[in-house]
């Protein structure tokens, strides 16, 4: 088999610009993940030095809120690739083994409003969106994207989001976020 060619990174990417709320439009799926997971979003935020990016990860299951949370650092500071590493605990209630994981801006529309993000291996994909619907055009211009960096689109699913989205504190928290990290990490 062919191997495939390295992935193309956005470079320069403006870490104030980029932090806020994704909504995820689409993934590949992982195996654990909630078949029924739905309005699933990012929440990033900088720390006081601008370095870290907290991270926060949200999804809805069986009408409970799962979240998870970690940080994302720049994989080579002094690389002006946007590849991060996340960095989340496992399990999130007791921080003991700390999993790291890839996350690479593989394209970012120029006024910050929707992302393609992947990671080496080509296992996970994420289209983020800074509303929770994405334009057609919008939607297919990015499948295209991801086709020309070696993923295979047909595992891509579409997340269910609800419009408006719902308060993180509107539903009971399941603490859990272990298929967080199994998405993540493909385990």
């Amino acid at each position: 088999m062919a191997t495939k060619k390295e992935m193309s990174v956005v470079k320069d990417l403006d870490l104030t610009r980029y932090v806020g709320r994704w909504y995820e439009i689409a993934s590949i799926p992982n195996f654990f993940q909630p078949k029924d997971g739905r309005n699933t979003r990012a929440t990033y935020s900088l720390n006081s030095d601008g370095t870290i990016v907290n991270v926060l990860n949200e999804t809805w299951s069986g009408g409970k809120r799962d979240y998870i949370e970690g940080t994302a650092y720049k994989a080579d500071p002094n690389n002006n690739e946007a590849k991060f590493k996340v960095k989340f605990y496992v399990p999130p209630f007791l921080p003991i083994i700390p999993v790291v994981g890839n996350y690479w801006v593989l394209y970012l529309e120029d006024d910050y409003q929707y992302v393609l993000v992947g990671e080496p291996s080509r296992k996970n994909l994420w289209i983020l969106c800074r509303q929770t619907q994405l334009d057609d055009e919008i939607y297919n211009q990015l499948l295209e994207k991801a086709k020309e960096e070696g993923y295979d689109v047909s595992k891509l699913h579409k997340t269910p989001q609800d419009d408006p989205p719902p308060e993180s504190d509107a539903a009971p928290t399941d603490k859990k976020g272990i298929w967080w990290f199994k998405s993540l990490f493909g385990k």
